[in-house]
């Protein structure tokens, strides 16, 4: 049996993008700031980092999907927090920004961390944006490192 697993080193030359939605700043600032630090943390130079801001989650996908099809980038990070309010705006929001990111990925074959929060509080937003639920400007950062280092090791 052969077993390929990524680890958290960056291959060499490994650029990485942080696509991140200007809507609900308090959230998303944290979750960039997040981001940048642990690509930092794991040796990912800060020149080896950008930093795209779009207005909101809704215009998450197409970003990527311009740089997916540059070919620059080992993976990308998607930051966004979408709270519901009284109509479905929410679910349209979310559920699309996630089918696109998904449609993203496969179709470029990159990997893409959506770390667009859908929460239903603005507290729950800020206990996943380095609160009481973790880190996820971390977590997905994490998850690129990773995973351009297994798609830099498979077949």
């Amino acid at each position: 049996m052969t077993l390929h697993e990524g680890d958290l080193r960056a291959p060499e030359g490994a650029r990485f993008a942080i696509i991140a939605s200007r809507w609900n700043p308090r959230i998303t600032d944290t979750l960039v700031a997040g981001a940048r630090k642990t690509f930092a943390e794991h040796g990912v130079a800060e020149t080896a980092v950008d930093v795209v801001r779009v207005p909101g989650a809704w215009e998450i996908p197409v970003a990527a999907a311009r740089l997916a099809a540059a070919s620059r980038h080992s993976a990308i990070v998607a930051l966004g927090c979408v709270i519901r309010g009284d109509t479905r705006h929410f679910e349209h929001v979310a559920d699309n920004c996630a089918e696109g990111l998904m449609r993203v990925s496969l179709d470029y074959r990159l990997p893409v961390a959506n770390g667009v929060l859908a929460v239903d509080e603005s507290e729950d937003a800020e206990a996943r944006a380095g609160g009481s639920h973790g880190h996820k400007g971390e977590e997905c950062a994490l998850v690129a490192i990773e995973m351009a280092n297994l798609m830099d090791r498979l077949p």
